[in-house]
């Protein structure tokens, strides 16, 4: 007699984050992947396709984060899709110059005026490492201003005062644990929206021209223009990081929205369609100072990457004039909603909104830098995530990040959103009166 054995049944949310808390540090491979700061157990995503992800247990959400602003035309969109497939068909790395590496680097010149020549590298964080060594090579100096709540990746120079989720690790200074004060001593870092005096001992700024991992904050008038004028009076390059808002507020970034030109670009997340990809550009006379032919050294086995370049390719070919109509049509239509929704409910909230970028500060007024970022309620943020959590929206696990409605997140599915949140926003206040 034979037995037919049982099923092992499929592993729950539950049951990998504890797995992965065995064998990863806290169970992610990013720190803003934790709910450490709203509590709780991750969800596991299984699946994605257009706004939604799908977690193992085969709940749907409306996905609002979408990979922090890496994808853009929706999960698993089908031209990126079958771009990726083909190209892993030919062979994933090669560690030789390929055609689309070329080709990707004339698209991103071709939009973004201020970029003569491009290098591509595998992180924002690599292209804004490189981009602060690229300038301090350039200039022969070594001070690097930055502003505080701006998050420019994990590099030790540039963690000093940092939002996202950084901005967590209030009693880490400078920044992280393992960061030396020395890697740290010529980094100035400045509010946010106020423009610095600078001497000829800075070799940089570099700003997130639309601070968007403190909560969103616009630049205020005047603010990059005058960050502008000031490095050209000190002969200081000015470095824009534009891994954000690159590609989504426009075909030619922030830079073009708001009229400014830096000196160097840093770009990541649209420019790989969902795939690890990032790259630093500029002045064809700043970048030729870059190794082979220069004396700065940066170098990457995986930069390029035949996948990254493909995704990144097929990403850019959906990105015409009318794309960013409808990108900018989605965020007007969920800031507006969310706006009525969380304060018929009484809560004190707004939501900030520039271009396609929508974030909700639980405040009275936008903020404008990262100490009046840091004044929002974050206990009160984090029972909006569960609550919107609960009804099928997901939201970052974390106040000092921002929404990313993108060509997926159509009409309906906005209206319906905004209707959970209603919900959501009630629910919250009835138990503040309770």
């Amino acid at each position: 007699m034979t037995t037919t054995p049982l099923a092992t049944p499929e592993p729950t949310s539950a049951d990998l984050v504890a797995r992965a808390e065995r064998v990863i540090p806290g169970g992610v491979n990013s720190p803003v992947r934790s709910f450490a700061a709203v509590g709780g157990t991750p969800y596991v995503v299984a699946r994605a396709a257009g706004a939604h992800v799908w977690d193992v247990e085969g709940r749907a959400y409306v996905d609002l984060v979408q990979s922090y602003g890496a994808i853009i035309a929706g999960h698993a969109h089908p031209h990126v899709v079958n771009a990726v497939r083909a190209a892993a068909g030919e062979g994933t790395s090669f560690g030789a110059p390929t055609r689309r590496e070329v080709e990707l680097a004339e698209a991103i010149c071709a939009r973004v005026p201020s970029i003569h020549k491009v290098r591509l590298v595998s992180s924002g964080t690599e292209a804004t490492m490189t981009a602060v060594r690229l300038a301090r090579g350039v200039t022969g100096r070594s001070r690097i201003v930055k502003f505080a709540g701006n998050y420019h990746g994990h590099s030790d120079s540039l963690l000093a005062d940092a939002g996202s989720a950084v901005a967590h690790l209030a009693d880490a200074v400078p920044g992280s644990a393992g960061v030396p004060p020395a890697a740290v001593a010529d980094t100035v870092v400045c509010p946010y929206n106020q423009i610095p005096e600078l001497d000829a001992s800075v070799a940089a700024v570099i700003v997130e021209p639309v601070a968007a991992n403190m909560g969103l904050v616009a630049p205020q008038p005047g603010f990059l223009a005058g960050l502008r004028s000031e490095c050209s009076r000190v002969g200081a390059l000015l470095i824009f990081d534009e891994v954000i808002t690159g590609f989504r507020l426009g075909p030619g970034g922030a830079q073009e929205a708001f009229g400014v030109t830096p000196d160097l670009t840093c770009l990541g997340k649209v420019i790989g369609g969902g795939l690890n990809v990032g790259a630093f550009g500029g002045r064809g006379d700043v970048m030729d100072h870059l190794a082979p032919g220069g004396p700065v050294y940066q170098a990457g086995t995986l930069s390029g990457n035949p996948l990254a370049t493909a995704a990144g390719l097929a990403t850019l070919d959906l990105l015409d004039s009318g794309a960013y109509e409808q990108l900018e049509s989605h965020a007007v239509r969920l800031s507006a909603g969310l706006t009525d929704a969380l304060t018929s409910a009484g809560l004190t909230a707004v939501v900030p909104r520039v271009g396609p970028l929508v974030g909700i500060h639980l405040g009275p007024q936008p903020p404008v830098d990262f100490d009046s970022a840091r004044q929002g309620d974050e206990s009160l943020y984090a029972r909006l995530f569960h609550a919107l959590l609960s009804a099928g929206v997901a939201l970052a696990p974390g106040p000092y990040e921002v929404m990313f409605p993108g060509l997926a997140h159509g009409p309906a599915i906005v209206d319906h959103v905004v209707a959970m949140a209603y919900d959501a926003a009630r629910s919250i206040s009835g138990e503040d009166r309770s």
